[in-house]
């Protein structure tokens, strides 16, 4: 059974900074597509960021900006996202994603696990 655990969410101002974590069990990160979205209340899940199988790696440009990047440590199964210079445009239930192959892409129906969400709040 695959279960994706996040983790690293919170309050914070705004240019402030979190990593989220995803701790991955039934499944070995580095052989999938993983991936994380958020949503807002009121909003459409949204992707953010994507690795994949050896290098790939994929931005939403227009919603991050460079300010966050996806990291995979395969030695603990897990999947990051540092956020940098958060804005209160950011705030959101953030959640991992592992799709059903090695690279899913943007899409969010690509992907078959999810985890439970965490929220990130930024304060203006």
């Amino acid at each position: 059974q695959v279960q994706l655990v996040e983790s690293g969410g919170g309050l914070v101002q705004a240019g402030g900074s979190l990593r989220l974590s995803c701790a991955a069990s039934g499944r070995t990160v580095s052989r999938y597509s993983m991936g994380w979205f958020r949503q807002s209340p009121g909003k459409e899940r949204e992707f953010v960021a994507a690795i994949g199988w050896g290098v790939s790696i994929l931005y939403n440009v227009d919603s991050v900006k460079g300010r966050f990047t996806i990291s995979r440590d395969n030695a603990k199964n897990a999947v990051y996202l540092q956020m940098n210079s958060l804005e209160p445009e950011d705030t959101a239930v953030y959640y991992c994603a592992s799709g059903e192959t090695a690279w899913a892409g943007r899409g969010a129906s690509e992907y078959e696990y999810w985890g439970q969400g965490n929220q990130v709040t930024v304060s203006s």
